[in-house]
């Protein structure tokens, strides 16, 4: 760009520069990310010049999202719920069809209940903290065994006041003699081999949070197993799966012995929660 340039010009030039899915959207995310205004403001005000500083950093970004960083990397954060929650390279990138697992769960849950629930790989937090939020009277667990991940986790708690126990160890582990109304996970389900891991923003997430074996349902098969034993009588598991897995799920939760299993449809109508309720 040339010097003393205008919002309205910066965005225009930004939105020929990138190729992602949402050019225009990136770009107004990142220069709203660069001046610290909303992107409302960026329309009243788009005759204003940027500052050389300004100019700089926002060529910066979108350099760097032309390389295929993750918009929600380069801002440092990423809106979940009703939640904003800082993120990183270290943590999954909170999707909108995780919210799908989220809606399941508080129709599940009484407003007035004091439910112990556990969120398995709960990476930034993102489910256990959205439950924490919404059913402040229900006791939340969330397990987590990357380290960077559950010190983004407990940051976002922090930062949000909420209280939810967080456990460094992987799925079960840490869990010993406990028992919960309902556990939640949004798990990887991926097959190692699909080719979409080497495609767009995922090729920066971890690759352990989004793959599981060959037919991606490693991890699920162990929670559905394992969960029989940490679930109170009439206890709920809810897990998102991939959009052609809700069959695989379902016979799943079927075999080893949980009840009312159902899927939950995402917005496109794709399966995306399986959940079932044991004894």
């Amino acid at each position: 760009m040339s010097a003393s340039v205008s919002i309205i010009v910066a965005l225009k030039w930004a939105t020929e520069q990138l190729t992602s899915d949402s050019p225009r959207l990136d770009a107004e995310l990142l220069l709203a990310h660069v001046l610290q205004q909303s992107r409302t403001w960026l329309i009243t005000w788009s005759e204003k010049l940027l500052t050389k500083q300004q100019q700089q950093t926002f060529e910066g970004l979108i350099a760097q999202r032309r390389q295929g960083r993750p918009v929600a990397h380069l801002l440092g954060s990423a809106g979940f719920w009703s939640l904003e929650l800082s993120v990183n390279e270290h943590t999954l990138i909170p999707r909108p069809e995780t919210e799908i697992l989220v809606e399941t769960a508080l129709a599940h849950i009484p407003p007035e209940a004091n439910w112990v629930i556990a969120d398995l790989g709960t990476g930034s937090g993102a489910i256990a903290l959205a439950l924490s939020s919404e059913r402040p009277l229900c006791t939340v667990h969330a397990v987590e065994r990357s380290t960077a991940a559950l010190k983004i986790a407990r940051q976002n708690a922090s930062a949000l006041g909420l209280n939810v126990q967080f456990h460094p160890g992987s799925w079960f582990e840490p869990l010993a003699d406990m028992l919960f109304d309902l556990i939640v996970s949004n798990p990887p389900y991926i097959p190692e081999q699909d080719l979409h891991l080497n495609q767009g923003d995922v090729r920066f997430e971890p690759g352990t949070a989004l793959s599981s074996g060959a037919d991606g349902l490693d991890d699920i098969r162990h929670i559905i197993h394992t969960a029989r034993q940490y679930l109170k009588p009439g206890g709920w598991l809810m897990l998102e799966h991939g959009y052609d897995q809700g069959e695989a799920v379902v016979q799943l939760l079927r075999a080893e012995g949980y009840q009312r299993v159902d899927t939950i449809p995402d917005l496109s109508g794709q399966p995306r929660v399986g959940l079932g309720r044991y004894r």
